[in-house]
């Protein structure tokens, strides 16, 4: 038997997998769109939802600018005319849009810093934000500041074991020495005061009382008492009673909801 004859046959086979490649990544990218389109659309949900009808248009407008845009207005049928650029009728003479001159904008730049410079020095000195208070301890724990764009928003409330009004609606003992050390401060400027009063929500079995009247009542006698001991009466411009309908709290009949807000005005 020959050599060639011995040698063992060996056969090969090769595999072929038919299917053109792999293609196990193609739905990540499909997931992660869809992703994105989720998030984009819980967004736009949101803001419908947190944001005011003024404050969408102006969205709006930044985002899909048809016209000139300035700070004041979204313009109108003519380029700085109208609210915004969803004005069914346009505004031309409303006195607001257009270009500032060069004139109001430099009085712009240099009133506005001097007016809450003042506004922030008396905060700063009325509750002792870096430095000792004009009030004292038992006075600062009633009262609440805030700079605003209305002005400097000095809220005074009350607390279980210190009531600010007595059984006439007139200001007690606690609410008048708040009283004078405010206008000891605010009495002197030239700036504009607005009186807010509020109220705690009655129980049902006391609803037969008119908080509205009694709220307007508090305001008034606050605002009497600010006049004699010093604030002039042409500085308070708004007198408003609120009643219960802006409580500071989340229980309505929480004693806090009893105050006074003051807002020291912008010039």
């Amino acid at each position: 038997m020959s050599e060639t004859q011995l040698r063992p046959i060996i056969i090969k086979r090769k595999k072929v997998i038919s299917g053109g490649g792999h293609h196990g990544g193609a739905w990540k990218v499909a997931y992660a769109d869809f992703v994105t389109a989720m998030m984009a659309f819980f967004m736009l949900m949101w803001l419908l939802n947190a944001t005011t009808e003024q404050q969408r248009k102006g969205i709006a407008d930044y985002f899909a600018p048809t016209i000139p845009i300035v700070r004041i207005s979204g313009g109108g049928e003519a380029p700085f005319s109208g609210d915004d650029i969803f004005s069914q009728n346009t505004l031309a003479d409303s006195g607001t849009g257009g270009l500032q001159s060069d004139e109001d904008a430099m009085m712009a730049q240099t009133q506005e810093p001097s007016d809450t410079a003042f506004l922030q020095e008396l905060e700063q000195v009325l509750i002792g934000k870096g430095g000792e208070s004009l009030l004292s301890d038992l006075a600062l724990r009633h009262v609440v500041t805030e700079l605003t764009d209305e002005g400097l928003s000095i809220t005074i409330f009350e607390r279980e074991d210190a009531p600010l009004f007595v059984a006439d609606g007139r200001p007690s003992s606690l609410l008048l020495g708040i009283i004078g050390q405010f206008t000891e401060l605010a009495g002197q400027a030239p700036n504009g005061i607005a009186i807010y009063g509020h109220q705690a929500s009655y129980p049902t079995v006391r609803q037969d009382r008119n908080i509205w009247k009694e709220t307007f009542e508090r305001a008034e006698h606050f605002r009497a008492a600010l006049v004699a001991t010093g604030v002039l009466p042409r500085q308070i411009k708004r007198l408003e009673a609120y009643a219960d309908r802006r409580a500071m709290k989340i229980d309505p009949m929480a004693v806090e909801n009893n105050r006074i807000e003051i807002i020291v005005l912008r010039n």
